[in-house]
């Protein structure tokens, strides 16, 4: 039978297994997207900088509203350090980041300063 101590030790060490392996399982490339674009986006691609196509829409059918950020993450053997960034509004208009090093990015804010596109990186 086993003792309280026992059975509390096994709990401590299953909670610390189950956050260690989603520490683990994070990208080094993983960032937060902030749109404060003051439109609607209605795609967003993200892509290493050397492919070829943009591949999937990440957000899918949903859209990422003005001032809302959403949380991007890589899967932790993706190893590509630059990437490009691309989002497109409700009409197909798109504007497109490219270069992002996400291995030194952990937030990108998207805007528009002076009537262009700009993003500040933190």
């Amino acid at each position: 039978m086993k003792t309280f101590r026992q059975i509390a030790l096994i709990a401590v060490i299953g909670v610390v297994y189950a956050i260690g392996s989603q520490v683990m399982a994070q990208g080094k490339q993983d960032f937060v997207l902030v749109n404060r674009t003051g439109v609607e986006i209605y795609a967003l691609y993200v892509t290493p900088h050397n492919a070829k196509d943009w591949g999937e829409d990440i957000l899918g059918a949903d859209t990422l509203l003005n001032n809302e950020e959403l949380e991007i993450s890589f899967s932790r053997k993706e190893r590509a350090k630059y990437w490009d960034l691309r989002i497109e509004d409700e009409d197909g208009n798109y504007i497109e980041w490219d270069r992002l090093n996400l291995l030194e990015i952990s937030r990108v804010t998207l805007f528009y300063k002076n009537r262009k596109p700009t993003a500040i990186v933190e």
